[in-house]
């Protein structure tokens, strides 16, 4: 008879949450200001999904072999962390990177370089994000598993709010402004290394704060006849494991394919969706004052919704509890589409933060209800592969939209990127109906 896990106290949860904030600090600079970046190096506005087809791709590989390795490194520091301390050197030189790339143009087009180091970011994010979900997962019992998916995501969004807003402050607040000699503007390269350090900072407090199980602790929450099966003893078990993994995970993969190809579209398009649509600009206008100014913008308005979340996410357990976790994430996923479509209708730029409402309560609920829906589903010896392996619909998604994105928006929209953020709430809405096919057997209503 498998052991019931202990609660923690509220203060462990927390801490081993805390690196999370620095991962999504760098996670918003990367969103919020790539294309922003990729135009000022001369992309072309129908270009940019293919230049962010690096992110997925790279995530589609990493996540599930570092979860394959994850669940077999026993350590000192434990199985997960060795993972959060590595990911975060590599990530915090890509953000010092990424906005100098033009100190690389000897070598290569900067544009290029920029994308690459897109890619060295988005790799090492991956190699960070995944080990602390499943962290989550192996160290909460059933009853305390929604709460700390909760707090994962309140730290996600105070830390997407931070980086998100960064550009924004340093340019009106402290005086930060004008361009480097590459184009890139002086807030956002300030902010890169701003978020670099922080990354590094409260990766280093989770490692230190927090404890893991060890092998033999791990043994006595699980099934003695699951744990037979569990072993496997090279990495073609990734591909095993994918080919049987529980119902519930593939019955989520329809609701994160439409929940991610619609993220995808609005982290891409919304900088030169909102330049042209909102601010009047023209489609081949990526430096004027007025774009910068729209840029930036942006920024701020991706932070509030971030800081949407953090808020909504206090709420999720007790809203999960009453309505159930389904019932939830659909609930927060319609209002995300309504919050992506509002934005066709609003010309006034700061009416925007309106918008911003419904999609921070639908990402609140993408970065914690699936996750806590698949924690009851999955093996504790095989957390970090399946979650890994989870992963695979997040990535196909965005990999897919970053092929067909692009061309869609040129050849069907008229290159105007509105459209795109409409399609994205069309998605949200099939997501959200995606939920009844959903089984979640470790319901807790």
């Amino acid at each position: 008879m498998k052991a019931k896990k202990p609660n923690l106290s509220a203060s462990q949860i927390w801490n081993m949450s805390i690196g999370f904030l620095g991962i999504q600090m760098g996670f918003a600079l990367q969103n919020g200001n790539a294309s922003r970046i990729l135009l000022n190096f001369g992309a072309d506005v129908e270009e940019l999904s293919w230049f962010w087809i690096v992110a997925p791709l790279t995530g589609m590989v990493v996540q599930p072999i570092v979860g394959y390795f994850s669940d077999k490194t026993w350590t000192k520091l434990g199985r997960r962390r060795p993972f959060f301390l590595v990911g975060a050197i590599i990530a915090s030189v890509g953000l010092l990177l990424m906005p100098n790339a033009h100190l690389f143009i000897k070598y290569l087009p900067a544009l290029w370089v920029g994308a690459g180091f897109l890619m060295i970011m988005d790799a090492s994010f991956n190699i960070s994000m995944e080990p602390f979900r499943a962290l989550v997962a192996d160290k909460l019992n059933s009853a305390q598993r929604t709460q700390g998916y909760a707090i994962q995501t309140v730290v996600i969004g105070i830390g997407a709010v931070i980086g998100s807003w960064l550009p924004y402050a340093l340019s009106n607040w402290f005086d930060i402004t004008g361009s480097t000699v590459g184009g890139v503007a002086s807030n956002v390269v300030w902010s890169f290394v701003i978020g670099a350090i922080i990354l590094l900072g409260t990766i280093i407090w989770t490692v230190s704060k927090t404890s893991e199980y060890t092998p033999e602790e791990v043994a006595k929450f699980e099934d003695p006849e699951e744990s037979e099966v569990l072993i496997e003893s090279s990495l073609k078990s990734i591909f095993v494991d994918f080919k049987n993994m529980p119902k519930t995970m593939r019955q989520l993969g329809l609701v994160q394919f439409f929940s991610w190809f619609g993220l995808f579209s609005m982290w891409v398009f919304a900088t030169p969706a909102i330049a042209q649509h909102t601010y009047g600009l023209a489609a081949t206008d990526s430096s004027s004052p007025l774009f910068n100014e729209a840029a930036d913008w942006v920024s701020v308005l991706f932070g509030f919704y971030n800081l949407v979340s953090a808020i909504y996410a206090f709420a999720l357990p007790k809203i999960a509890s009453t309505f159930g976790r389904k019932k939830t994430h659909a609930f927060s996923l319609i209002c995300g589409a309504i919050g992506l479509v509002s934005i066709y209708f609003i010309s006034n730029p700061n009416f925007l933060i309106i918008s911003m409402v419904g999609i921070g309560i639908a990402w609140a609920s993408i970065l914690a209800m699936p996750y806590a829906i698949l924690g009851g589903a999955i093996p504790p010896k095989k957390m970090g592969i399946y979650m890994g392996i989870f992963n695979f619909f997040i990535t196909i998604p965005q990999i897919i939209n970053a092929l067909v994105g692009g061309p869609i928006m040129k050849n069907f929209f008229g290159s105007q990127a509105i459209y795109s953020l409409v399609l994205a709430g069309a998605c949200f809405v099939l997501a959200a109906a995606s939920t009844a096919l959903v089984t979640d057997s470790d319901e807790i209503v």
